[in-house]
């Protein structure tokens, strides 16, 4: 595992951390059972394979 050699300042941490942001997945419209469902893009092939059940 990589460790860090030097501390590093709680600013320069704060500040890396405040800049992340999550992205929302993009929805695709799916049909199971005769209904449409959004789904992430990722799972579409799962969803319709019956591994993943959409609520």
């Amino acid at each position: 595992m990589a460790v860090p050699k030097r501390r590093m300042s709680r600013s320069r941490t704060r500040s890396r951390r405040a800049r992340w942001t999550a992205v929302a997945p993009d929805l695709v419209p799916v049909r199971v059972d005769g209904r449409e469902v959004m789904v992430p893009r990722r799972l579409v092939r799962a969803v319709r394979r019956g591994l993943v059940v959409p609520d």
